[in-house]
């Protein structure tokens, strides 16, 4: 743990695709399309037996008879080939390897016996090479335009340039994660899938993202740890002490496990014994697939709240009492205002406006009325943080409640919406989030996030 080199998977100057193919449907020529395509700021080395240009470049017949040096070599060929190929690039000195290729643990049998051959060849390496895979899709950073994913832009949109980091055991499941940032509007720092994690897994890139300046959050889905169980929890509080970590952990059930062991070759292990470690290290576990990305999305945007004094603001009595529910469930408070606040407020409200926590704007309400609630609320030391559900089919609420809401940013204490409807709202909700208010389509998801952020803020004040 800590001595692998993985920089070079992130912002290589020089990429060899070994298995870039001339036929446009082959996986190969994709991978070599995406560098292309963006603009790859290194040199970029096609290797395929037959020599005839692919894309404009020239093609080498192996890794071996490249003229230059290569920091980072993709293979995509066969897994019977993989072997010859990986020895190939520890002989050039080539210090980082993605295997794309799958048919090795994941499937058994003969899959096993190919994958301790490469074992074997990145064990006399002696950490020279670094490897990642097989039976993965690689890396993504949309900063160096590193994209070695077999997956057309036309399918799978890529999210453009953020603070988040993405950890992914499954291709698919991290594929879908990048098309669904993209589709919101949220960037990443980086991503990577390392499939059967025979050499670089887990706790090694939590190592590193825990020091990388572009990640303030680090999302990853796990199904079973590759890495050793101590150093994975090192790793874990080593990162947790420096950014909020969120993993969604699968293979929790007895078919689970089985169906995560036949996937990436995982032994999932006991969901009690990987819920205890998280809690041990202030790591975040999501509930499911919802709550990564409520999560993921409120720690990037949003500051953590320096208490658990929760201020609830609605035009919507019904929904005000789901969030005062959920929030008891999460154990924040919900303090009534002051009298001196209660003054302050009824100043600027109309009489029918009881000023309560939560408070209810009422179903007449603007964005006036929002805005002197959230003013004086956050503006006291009354409140850590608010929920601001902001039901947009209100006929004298206006879409300029965005501009009042993110006014609030300067009192530095989390904001978190809740907007639910169809295409009016929906316009609305994008424009929230491109000024960085995260928004959730129910009151419970809105207070979950913020007590993900509480629970976390709790441990690093310890």
């Amino acid at each position: 743990m800590g001595t692998k080199n993985l920089q070079n998977f992130f912002d290589p100057l020089s990429v060899a695709i070994v298995g870039a193919s001339h036929d446009q449907k082959k996986l190969g020529y994709i991978v070599l399309e995406n560098f292309v395509r963006e603009n790859f700021h290194g040199m970029l080395f096609p290797v395929n037996p037959d020599t005839t240009p692919i894309l404009g470049k020239e093609v080498y017949p192996s890794v071996k008879k490249i003229p230059e040096k290569v920091d980072l070599a993709v293979v995509i060929v066969p897994a019977f080939a993989v072997s010859k190929v990986l020895k190939e690039c520890v002989e050039k000195k080539i210090s980082n390897v993605i295997v794309i290729s799958s048919g090795f643990s994941e499937i058994g049998g003969r899959g096993i016996v190919l994958e301790q051959r490469l074992k074997k060849i990145i064990e006399v390496a002696k950490g020279r090479t670094s490897v990642v895979g097989p039976n993965c899709i690689g890396v993504f950073n949309p900063k160096t335009k590193i994209d070695t994913m077999f997956l057309s832009r036309e399918r799978l949109r890529r999210p453009r340039e953020g603070n988040i980091a993405f950890i992914s055991q499954s291709g698919a499941v991290g594929s879908t994660v990048l098309d669904w940032l993209a589709q919101e509007g949220i960037g990443i720092s980086k991503f990577v899938s390392y499939g059967n994690g025979i050499d670089v897994n887990e706790t090694d890139f939590l190592e590193f993202f825990a020091d990388d300046k572009d990640t303030h959050v680090v999302a990853m889905y796990l199904e079973g740890m590759k890495g050793e169980g101590e150093e994975f929890l090192q790793a874990m509080r080593k990162t947790t002490s420096k950014k909020p970590v969120v993993v969604l952990k699968a293979g929790k059930t007895e078919k689970g496990t089985k169906a995560a062991a036949s996937h990436t070759g995982s032994l999932a292990g006991s969901a009690r014994i990987y819920s205890g470690a998280f809690k041990q290290t202030n790591t975040i576990e999501a509930g499911n697939w919802e709550e990564l990305f409520d999560f993921v999305k409120t720690f990037s945007m949003q500051p953590p709240p320096k208490g658990n004094k929760l201020a609830i603001i609605t035009d919507g009595g019904g929904f005000g009492v789901l969030a005062t529910d959920e929030a008891e469930r999460q154990k924040l408070e919900l303090p009534e205002p002051s009298l001196i606040l209660k003054k302050k407020l009824q100043s600027k409200m109309p009489a029918h406006v009881k000023t309560h926590n939560p408070m209810d704007v009422t179903g007449d309400a603007n964005m006036e009325r929002y805005w002197y609630a959230m003013e004086a609320m956050l503006g006291s030391k009354e409140y850590d943080g608010a929920v601001v559900i902001s039901l947009m089919q209100v006929p004298t609420l206006e879409p300029k409640i965005v501009d009042a809401v993110v006014e609030m940013k300067k009192f530095e204490k989390p904001i978190l919406v809740c907007a639910v409807g169809s295409d009016f709202t929906q316009r609305v909700e994008r424009n929230f989030e491109n000024n960085r208010i995260p928004v959730f389509p129910t009151p419970e998801r809105a207070v979950r996030a913020f007590a993900a952020m509480w629970n976390y803020k709790k441990y690093l004040q310890k």
